[in-house]
């Protein structure tokens, strides 16, 4: 009960290794040697009858205890045994953490990563029907169903978790809400309103720290999600009653994964400008790991952060051949004039204005969504901006070999761009790129062995 144990990693195997593995680890303390502890150090705190000063009293349970239970619950002893990880998962269990927006893609990973960290962790979930989908995710942690649209019921939640907990704050809140879409309406309900609601619930049971997973793309923000981002952070800024953490990070593996099936069908890679747009993206569990440090690391405390994966900047063109490297197929490419956008855009948004329809506004907030990911660039080049483990290389190969979690959203935007691009003849092949594709032919070894490495692809788009 001594040991400060925010400084203790209470990882059962190493967590590169088992993350690697998709490992899910599950801390199970053993309560009962806790509470008799407890209670030991809690009887030796009551004045005994009859003793002015019960400090040598105090002093001889806990060596009772020390005997009775071993030095290894009450010292961080990293020996790798069981008991040790257990005891010190149960100390730090004494702090709380509340996910919002727990069954995204990344939240449910904040939620694995706060119980392996021994957090008292609380996911909150819009329907608990939904959850029970990712119930091995959320083992360990507690799913309450609340809407986060709702100011009032979320204050509630929040004083019912505040006072299941005995009355201690809640020492992380992290926000990884994000609305699926991205058009206007529903940004402001979730990226701002929802988000501010989380915030303002917070507040009202004395929460310690905020974090917030926010996106790199605010950087240049011509989208409505962006500009609702952007009014919450500022939101989160200028209130005091909360320490803050702003996590930016460039992309998520998820989203530069949306073409594996269609390679794996035997459809091309397509490409736009040529390729060179870049991006350095994160892995879920890297991405979870640095959000839930933010709660105890001082150093970054009320900053704004941008995040990247560990890999240099990778451009579309060199992701691609790392897929298909991970798939072990031919490198097949197809070139798309970004230009198909702003056609699709113009059009519905110029019968958006005559008709003042929604959905064809939202349509259009789609495409510009699509165009966007498309021509700008996803990166960090500061060192101190870069995080994790997992390599984009690594993901493909897992992905490749064990499938990857359906996203609708994903999965049919490129559908989708797929088959406006062929429906429009806009495809083209450059000159660089058919050398390349030449030269692949004509090797006598397998091309994915000799040149579908990042490297080589570097090498190709630069001479040209």
């Amino acid at each position: 009960f001594f040991v400060d144990s925010s400084c203790c990693d209470v990882g059962v195997q190493d967590k590169a290794e088992s993350r690697g593995k998709g490992y899910k680890p599950q801390i199970k303390p053993n309560q009962g040697t806790l509470n008799n502890m407890k209670n030991l150090y809690l009887s030796a705190r009551r004045p005994a009858a009859g003793v002015g000063c019960h400090t040598a009293l105090q002093t001889v349970l806990l060596l009772l205890s020390l005997v009775l239970f071993g030095a290894e619950a009450f010292c961080p002893i990293s020996d790798g045994s069981s008991t040790t990880s257990t005891a010190l998962s149960a100390l730090q269990a004494k702090k709380t953490a509340v996910i919002a927006g727990a069954t995204g893609y990344i939240g449910r990973a904040v939620v694995q990563e706060s119980v392996r960290q021994g957090y008292e962790t609380f996911a909150l979930v819009r329907s608990a029907d939904k959850a029970s989908e990712y119930s091995s995710d959320f083992e360990g942690a507690r799913v309450v169903e609340c809407n986060v649209c709702e100011p009032e019921t979320l204050q509630q939640t929040f004083a019912e978790i505040t006072e299941e907990c005995g009355g201690r704050p809640i020492d992380l809140l992290c926000s990884c809400l994000a609305s699926r879409s991205g058009i206007k309406k529903e940004a402001n309900e979730i990226d701002y309103q929802a988000t501010l609601n989380c915030l303002n619930a917070g507040r009202a049971v004395n929460a310690r720290h905020f974090v917030l997973l926010s996106a790199f793309c605010v950087k240049n923000p011509w989208l409505q999600f962006q500009q609702a981002k952007l009014k919450f952070e500022a939101a989160l800024q200028e209130q005091t009653a909360m320490t803050w953490t702003i996590v930016r990070p460039t992309a998520f593996f998820k989203s530069v994964s949306g073409q594996l099936e269609a390679l794996q069908s035997g459809t091309p890679f397509i490409l736009f400008m040529n390729g060179k747009v870049k991006s350095n993206p994160i892995a879920e569990c890297d991405l979870a790991t640095y959000l839930v440090d933010s709660a105890k690391d001082a150093s970054r405390k009320n900053k704004v952060i941008n995040l990247g994966g560990p890999d240099e900047p990778l451009s579309r063109l060199q992701q691609g051949y790392m897929m298909f490297k991970a798939t072990g197929q031919e490198p097949s490419f197809s070139f798309a004039d970004v230009g198909i956008f702003d056609t699709i855009i113009n059009g519905l948004q110029f019968w958006a204005n005559v008709t003042e329809w929604e959905a064809l506004q939202n349509a259009a907030e789609s495409v510009r969504i699509g165009k966007y990911y498309a021509v700008e660039d996803m990166v960090t080049t500061d060192p101190n901006e870069k995080y994790g483990t997992i390599t984009l290389q690594e993901h493909f190969n897992r992905i490749a070999a064990e499938g990857q979690e359906y996203d609708p959203y994903v999965r049919q935007f490129s559908n989708w761009i797929g088959s406006a691009l062929k429906a429009t003849n806009a495809f083209q092949v450059p000159r660089w790129l058919k050398k390349q594709q030449a030269q692949h032919q004509q090797s006598a070894n397998h091309p994915t062995a000799a040149a579908s490495t990042p490297a080589t692809a570097k090498t190709v788009f630069e001479s040209e």
